[in-house]
């Protein structure tokens, strides 16, 4: 039905040029449509990209300035900092559908073709010229830059096959053009712009300032109608001067980007991005999967503890992929358990974060110089999230009992294999765990399954351990607590 509606939609568009101008269609610039469609965004209060989150009073304030302004813009951040996601978002600020003519290579404006072939169809048809519709999400081009990206890539190059049929070197119609004319009319974007050989930035002036390309040594001026994205890491913007002095010039705007600042944000992007939906699948059955808040806290306190660790390098940064990646080995760790122990509900435990230094592993770089230090400091910085994290969500006065109970011979074993129902019946059997449990999952909005319980059993027993209320003895898998006498 929906592919019935589109095409029904696409039929009423004109067809001809002169259908068009009957239409009463105006063409504007690429800069005044961006403005325009901001504008109508701010008016009716509705974000400029509703899956970029934690920017709404730092980045997206300044894009809209920029775009406002009809600035071409860099955009400086770290690695996973959304900067790819924002550049690809900014063609949903595009009219829907625009006209060009039909068969044009670059999107020739039908009312001010710029291309040889565009004037001459038109020269020939007149009115009757044939007009075709482009997407708003195909007038975006992008190339990542690399030290091989050529002139030819970006602006053009003479086509030896069309030579070959017999024409003219100096005919405009042998030149295959590159990258960036094709996306005349629309946003070209250019990622890690610092890696971009110097003599190829020197390309780049022309398109940004008089708005036009110049191929080989062909008398060829094409007034390009482009908006002009790039994105960069700052080490390598401000430090190694690999961006020419004239092309920082010609950016209008220059937006810095940057990590989540609090655990919430974080936490809402691991929501958002995280794929744990394991829910139905066939290699799960019917196992559900419930992922604690507090358990996912912890993920995300762990990538703020690694951004300000003196440990970690900070100069590439520390993306929010680890977030997402580290949320799902916790999930499918406790899935894996879960099935192992054949249980219904996989819920993630404290023993579940012994997977994170395999997917923490590769996405941060250590400052140490020490050979083996790696595990080590990955383990202190799931051992400081955990903490912070106990403090925050169990209130003291809930735990002293705890603390009461161990101070016999009681001994408490923990682990992957320890059920979830062991850990209910221990409630039975020491009542002071309770009243942390519950203040634990009063947040949660579900009941006390066996499997939250154990969940908020094991964080209670790590935080005292962490405080150094309890002692713990064990490894990865299997630990033991008992009291500190």
């Amino acid at each position: 039905m929906a592919r019935q509606q589109t095409a029904r939609s696409e039929t009423l568009r004109p067809e001809t040029l002169g259908a068009l101008r009957d239409s009463g269609w105006e063409s504007v610039p690429v800069h005044q449509e961006l403005c325009n469609n901001t504008i109508e965004r701010i008016r009716r209060s509705e974000p400029l990209f509703s899956e970029v989150l934690g920017y709404d009073n730092t980045v997206n304030p300044q894009l809209e300035n920029a775009l406002i302004a009809g600035h071409d813009i860099i955009f400086l951040g770290e690695r996973g900092q959304a900067k790819t996601r924002i550049i690809r978002g900014l063609t949903n600020l595009l009219d829907e559908w625009m006209p060009i003519i039909a068969g044009s290579e670059i999107n020739d404006d039908p009312y001010n073709p710029i291309s040889r072939y565009a004037r001459d169809l038109i020269a020939e048809h007149g009115d009757d010229t044939a007009i075709s519709w482009v997407h708003r999400d195909d007038r975006l081009g992008e190339k990542l830059a690399t030290p091989d990206t050529s002139i030819a890539d970006l602006i053009g190059e003479v086509d030896p096959i069309r030579v070959a049929e017999g024409r003219y070197l100096s005919d405009e119609l042998t030149i295959h053009y590159g990258l960036v004319p094709r996306t005349n009319r629309g946003i070209f974007a250019i990622n890690e712009l610092p890696d971009l050989a110097e003599r190829i930035q020197v390309g780049l002036l022309n398109v940004l300032e008089e708005r036009d390309v110049q191929i080989r040594g062909h008398k060829v001026r094409l007034p390009l109608d482009v908006v002009l994205v790039a994105s960069a890491n700052p080490e390598d913007y401000t430090n190694r001067g690999r961006i020419i002095t004239p092309l920082k010039d010609r950016f209008g705007s220059q937006i810095r980007t940057h990590y989540p600042l609090n655990v919430d944000t974080e936490m809402a992007i691991v929501e958002q991005e995280a794929d744990i939906s394991f829910n139905g699948d066939a290699f799960t059955g019917d196992v559900e999967v419930s992922v604690p808040s507090f358990m996912s806290e912890i993920v995300a306190t762990l990538t703020h503890a690694a951004r300000a660790s003196q440990h970690i390098s900070q100069r590439s940064g520390v993306s929010v992929r680890l977030s997402i990646a580290n949320e799902e080995v916790m999930v499918a760790n406790a899935v894996r358990r879960t099935l192992r122990a054949g249980g219904s509900q996989a819920v993630p435990r404290i023993v579940d974060l012994e997977a994170l230094p395999a997917s923490t592993a590769g996405k941060v770089e250590m400052e140490t110089l020490d050979e083996g230090r790696d595990g080590e400091i990955l383990n202190n910085l799931v051992r400081a999230a955990v903490l912070a994290v106990f403090k925050q969500r169990v209130p003291p006065d809930t735990h002293l009992g705890v603390v009461e109970a161990f101070e016999g011979d009681l001994v408490v074993d923990t682990g992957e294999d320890v059920t979830d129902e062991a850990y209910a019946a221990m409630l039975e059997q020491i009542p002071a765990f309770i009243a942390p449990v519950r203040a634990l999952l009063s947040d949660e909005g579900q009941s006390e399954s066996p499997a939250l319980v154990a969940s908020a059993t094991e964080l209670i027993l790590e935080g005292l351990h962490l405080t150094k209320r309890l002692n713990k003895d064990g490894g990865a898998t299997k630990s033991q607590f008992r009291g500190r006498n």
